[in-house]
């Protein structure tokens, strides 16, 4: 493939031996989403309809919501299965593979993040980051940890860039509320579009994550993590 795409391919083999690819691609280097979304879009990606009380879009110089409008494959194409069901998932990127058996929901919600992350919706933007190292069917922990290092790589960034950096992470339970919102949001967008839960659950599953993430850094709950840097917590003369 070009050397100046980002790739990450999704394959779900199911149980009575149908099968589904998703292919995304990304222009480094800013992982700038490249699928074109299926025309004519259907009526609940609608930047109008159950638009996120904190979007700042507007409705006059956007008609679809972005996030929507990118998902419409997945989405329609979940949109009768059941969440409880199983499935051979294998994802790939140019650098590796990963590969499992694991409950149809928790799939669709790592290839759900990709979209959510890298569709242009301004909010959401700010997790990005997080697809170049994308780890499906991650753990709570593995998506705090992520999340909080992505976190501070942005706040090392605006500070070279010459902005305040936020270094104590008091803002970032408004960061993750903001997205917990666009979560909340969607959830509801779909509500009056798919029949069944696999994408509803799948959304409802990133704002568990999500919310996890704020948790940990608002309510002090950052020994556990702190004790794996304890190599780093030694007096400053001794680097």
């Amino acid at each position: 493939m070009d050397e100046k795409i980002f790739w990450i391919r999704y394959r779900f083999d199911f149980s009575d031996g149908d099968s589904k690819e998703f292919l995304v691609e990304l222009e480094k280097p800013a992982l700038r989403l490249r699928n074109t979304p299926a025309l004519p879009l259907p009526e609940w990606t609608k930047l109008s309809h159950h638009q996120c009380p904190n979007c700042p879009l507007s409705t006059v110089q956007h008609s679809h919501c972005p996030i929507a409008a990118n998902m419409v494959g997945v989405i329609e194409f979940f949109a009768d299965v059941i969440s409880h069901e199983e499935a051979d998932v294998e994802v790939c990127t140019e650098a590796r593979k990963y590969s499992a058996r694991v409950n149809i929901t928790h799939a669709v919600g790592s290839l759900i993040g990709i979209f959510m992350a890298s569709s242009g919706c301004p909010i959401m933007d700010r997790l990005k980051p997080m697809v170049l190292t994308h780890l499906p069917f991650q753990t709570t922990e593995e998506s705090v940890y992520r999340s909080i290092s992505m976190y501070l790589m942005a706040q090392y960034f605006r500070y070279k860039n010459g902005y305040s950096a936020d270094w104590n992470l008091e803002k970032f339970w408004d960061f993750f509320e903001a997205v917990n919102l666009v979560n909340q949001s969607f959830v509801k967008r779909l509500t009056s579009y798919v029949e069944k839960d696999v994408s509803l659950n799948a959304v409802v599953l990133l704002n568990c994550f999500a919310t996890a993430a704020k948790r940990l850094v608002a309510r002090d709950r950052s020994e556990d993590v702190e004790q794996m840097f304890e190599a780093y917590l030694h007096d400053p003369a001794d680097y």
